[in-house]
């Protein structure tokens, strides 16, 4: 039998034994300036050495409470024994073996497992699964085999994307995406034939309709690119309604209808896709992060009639690899089945909920929405918070109700500073994307210490009034 080597000593809440960052991550962050590319992001300067469930640890012994799960990645917490043990086994079977040309079981059963989940009309054969998935590397490689998809089997060119969307940045991707200049700045010319619309309210989808009518031929439309939450522009939920008319838009028109389920798929809103809250069936599906729990793994659903496109037209040397694709089902497991996450000295919330991790993850999410809500009413210049799941958001004013980013980047700094894990998103908001193993004491903790934050606010007369 493997060794499984499980985390038995990190604590579950934040213990920090040195000023920030220690001297070990002072260090290495010095040697990181030298050598990489300055166009990474880093709002602090964490040095992460490890990880179980919530809790992260760095190279000096410091132990944070997590609320960002790598941006959303890892969904089962970090260093899951499940997890663990499939990547390990596999990866004494077999590494690599290249998907685009050779088979092997792990990639079939995964693809198998996503297909028969995937939110597309069943087909009246019994042998036959609603989608066929072709697997990638990451979200943006999802974006990109979603446009090559739509715009091949439709033969249009055009797509409609929205404001405030991110789904990448390789050029077919960033050429959708619509969240800050500087992601788009001094990189053009971009894709062409791509046209963005507000996101989220019907009044951007009668302007779409104003667009068909006047500059946008709608036979010409391959795809509506749309995020079912949006991400990176600031967890956005769209009004009830919203998606279905986008929907009923593609129908009318011949237009497929493209969920990015990046960020927001995977069990994070308490459903395995978002999409699933509004009960509308789209063409193709993109998905990644936490789909395998850490390791680099995405993939496109599509309904099997659409996927059509021959050998060699769309292709990949590591999306799908073995070892991932061991992660992904063994993540999935945990998402639906509170049995797998049984694990002796993992931490108790990973089983906390024996009904799984999508079930933990709506129950922790009203929690937490619970809780923000009461924050919101101590500290008005915190938004009320919006989103589903433990997909969850909430904006920061200044006096005058604008939005304030200075303050959202000061509570992340000292969130930071006091051992809470935070990213930013939109233009003010701070995102909660916790790994789904999250409890009820660790919620009240990370509250606590954001409440302790607003309050030093107050009374230093810097912010809050």
């Amino acid at each position: 039998m493997l060794s499984i080597p499980i985390n038995l000593n990190l604590p579950r809440t934040p213990r920090l034994i040195t000023s920030l960052p220690g001297p070990r991550a002072q260090a290495i962050v010095q040697r990181d300036r030298a050598v990489t590319s300055p166009s990474y992001t880093r709002d602090y300067p964490l040095v992460a050495s490890r990880g179980q469930g919530c809790m992260v640890e760095d190279v000096d012994g410091n132990v944070f409470l997590d609320m960002t799960a790598g941006i959303a990645v890892t969904a089962t917490g970090h260093a899951h024994p499940e997890v663990v043990k499939a990547i390990q086994e596999q990866s004494e079977r077999l590494l690599h073996m290249s998907g685009t040309d050779f088979y092997y079981e792990p990639m079939v059963e995964l693809a198998e497992q996503l297909a028969i989940r995937a939110p597309f009309p069943h087909p009246q054969s019994h042998s036959g699964f609603p989608a066929k998935v072709f697997f990638t590397n990451s979200g943006a490689e999802s974006n990109e085999g979603a446009i090559k998809l739509a715009r091949y089997y439709t033969k249009r060119s055009l797509i409609v994307a929205f404001l405030g969307a991110f789904h990448g940045r390789t050029y077919g991707a960033m050429s959708l995406t619509g969240s800050k200049t500087v992601q788009r700045a001094n990189f053009g010319p971009l894709l062409p034939g791509v046209t963005h619309i507000p996101y989220g309210t019907h009044a951007s989808l009668d302007y779409l309709e104003h667009l068909f009518t006047t500059i946008l031929p709608p036979s010409e439309v391959a795809a509506i690119v749309v995020e079912a939450i949006q991400g990176e522009g600031g967890y956005i939920v769209p009004e009830d309604g919203f998606l279905k008319r986008i929907r009923d838009i593609c129908d009318r028109h011949g237009i497929l209808m493209v969920v990015d389920e990046v960020q927001s798929g995977m069990g994070r809103t308490g459903r395995l896709f978002a999409i699933e809250h509004w009960g509308v069936m789209p063409d193709i599906i993109t998905t990644a992060k936490g789909i395998a729990s850490g390791l680099p793994l995405g993939a496109i659903l599509a309904r099997p009639e659409l996927m059509t496109w021959p050998p060699g037209s769309h292709a990949t040397t590591f999306g799908g690899n073995p070892v991932a694709c061991a992660a992904g089902i063994a993540t999935l497991r945990l998402l639906e089945s509170g049995e797998a996450a049984l694990q002796e000295g993992f931490p108790p919330q990973a089983t906390a909920n024996p009904k799984g991790l999508m079930t933990n993850a709506t129950q922790m999410g009203e929690l937490l929405q619970t809780s923000l809500t009461e924050l919101h009413q101590r500290f008005p210049r915190v938004s009320p918070p919006r989103g589903k799941g433990l997909m969850v958001a909430v904006d920061l004013w200044d006096e005058q109700g604008n939005l304030d980013y200075k303050l959202r980047d000061r509570i992340i700094q000292e969130a930071f500073l006091r051992g809470l894990l935070l990213l930013g998103c939109g233009k003010a908001a701070i995102r909660f994307c916790p790994p789904l193993v999250i409890d009820s004491e660790q919620i009240k903790i990370a509250l606590q210490i954001i409440s302790e934050i607003l309050k030093n606010e107050r009374e230093s007369r810097v912010g809050l009034p």
